[in-house]
C-alpha cells in the first residue's frame, strides 16, 4: 500500500483527505512540519507529499528517494523548490482553479470598502460621529480606473466583474499575448497601470521577478488618493513602502489579504492604521472552494499513483509510482 504524508494543515479536520485516500487504497500519515528536517523525518518511505505551507527544500527532496510527487494545497507553490524537484525528477502539482471567483470578488469587496469608506464609517459611528463626510469625500466609481497587475484566471475574473463598476480597466501582464486580453481591458506596462489607475489590484504569483515588485518607485507613480489591494502573495508588496505612501497621501487606502509574515505580527504598523483593511488570508475561502481545493490537491496524488502523472502539473518529473 503506497504511503502519503500530509505534511501540514490548518483545517479543523482532514475527513476529506482521509476519505479520498482510503477509497484509493492509500495510507495517509500526518504531521505539522515547519522545516525541512521535520519533513525529511516524517516523509521517510512516502511516495507523495500533500503540503499546505510546509517548506519543501532541495535538501528534503534529495533525502527522499521514494518521493514521486508533491501536491500543493493552493494555486501558488512558492514554498516548494521547483528547480530542485525538476533536478531530482519529482513531480509538482497544485490546485490552480479552485477559488477564482472567491478571490476576485474578495478583491473587489476590499476595493469598494475603501472607496466607499465602509470600515471608516462603521468606526466613526462607533465613536459617536454621524455624518456622510465624517471620513472624507468620496469619488464616483464610474469615473475611476481599475488597474490589474497579473491577468491570469483571477485577474481576468476581476476585470470581468470590475468593468461594470469602473469607467476603465487597464492591466499589465507581459506573459499574455494581446489576443488573450479581453476587449474591455486596455494594456499597459507596470508603470502605466500604476500611473493611470485609481485602484490597483494585484494578482501575480510570487517568484524572483515579483518579490518586492510593488515598492517605493512603483507607488510613487500613482495619483495621490489612490487605493491598493493585494490578494496575491504578501511578499509582492514592500509593506514599509506602502505605509510610507499612505502617510504621504499617495495612497488613500491599503487593503491586504496576504502579508510577508502571517499572522500579522503584534507590533505591525498595519494594525490599527485608520486607512488599512486587513483580512486573514481568506480571499480564497468559501465552503465550496475549500472542498474543491482539498479534493483537487489530494486527487493529484491519487491520479499520479494510478497513472504516473498528476492532474495539474507544475513540474513534470521522471519518477514513477
Amino acid at each position: 500500500m503506497p504511503k502519503v504524508l500530509f505534511a501540514d494543515f490548518d483545517f479543523p479536520d482532514i475527513d476529506i483527505e482521509r476519505g479520498l485516500f482510503a477509497a484509493a487504497g492509500v495510507e495517509l500519515a500526518t504531521a505539522q512540519c515547519r522545516n525541512d528536517a521535520e519533513l525529511i523525518a516524517a516523509a521517510q518511505g512516502c511516495a507523495a507529499i500533500l503540503a499546505q505551507y510546509a517548506p519543501v527544500t532541495e535538501r528534503a527532496v534529495a533525502a527522499l528517494p521514494a518521493l514521486g510527487v508533491i501536491s500543493r494545497i493552493g494555486a501558488g507553490f512558492d514554498n516548494i523548490d521547483t528547480d530542485a524537484c525538476a533536478k531530482h525528477g519529482v513531480w509538482v502539482a497544485n490546485s490552480p482553479d479552485y477559488g477564482v471567483g472567491e478571490v476576485a470578488t474578495h478583491a473587489l469587496a476590499l476595493a469598494l470598502a475603501m472607496m466607499r469608506n465602509i470600515v471608516a464609517y462603521n468606526r466613526d459611528i462607533g465613536a459617536g460621529r454621524w455624518h456622510y463626510e465624517s471620513s472624507g469625500k468620496l469619488r464616483r466609481a464610474t469615473n475611476m480606473t481599475l488597474g490589474i497587475v497579473g491577468l491570469g484566471r483571477i485577474g481576468k475574473r476581476m476585470a470581468h466583474i470590475g468593468r461594470n463598476v469602473f469607467k476603465r480597466v487597464v492591466a499589465c501582464d507581459p506573459y499574455i499575448i494581446d489576443g488573450d486580453f479581453p476587449a474591455y481591458v486596455e494594456r499597459g506596462n507596470l508603470a502605466e497601470v500604476f500611473a493611470q489607475s485609481d485602484v490597483v489590484s494585484l494578482h501575480v504569483p510570487l517568484n524572483q521577478e515579483t518579490r518586492g515588485m510593488i515598492g517605493a518607485p512603483v507607488l510613487a507613480a500613482m495619483t495621490p488618493g489612490s487605493f491598493l489591494v493585494n490578494t496575491a502573495r504578501g511578499a509582492v508588496v514592500d509593506v514599509d513602502a506602502a505605509l510610507a505612501a499612505l502617510d504621504s497621501g499617495t495612497l488613500a487606502g491599503l487593503a491586504l489579504d496576504v502579508l510577508p509574515v502571517e499572522p500579522v505580527p503584534a507590533d505591525s504598523k498595519l494594525l490599527g492604521h485608520p486607512r488599512v483593511i486587513l483580512t486573514p488570508h481568506a480571499a480564497f475561502y468559501s465552503v465550496e472552494a475549500e472542498r474543491e481545493l482539498r479534493r483537487k490537491a489530494a486527487q493529484n496524488i491519487i491520479t499520479f499513483l494510478r497513472t504516473g502523472r498528476p492532474d495539474y502539473v507544475v513540474v513534470a518529473g521522471t519518477r514513477r509510482p
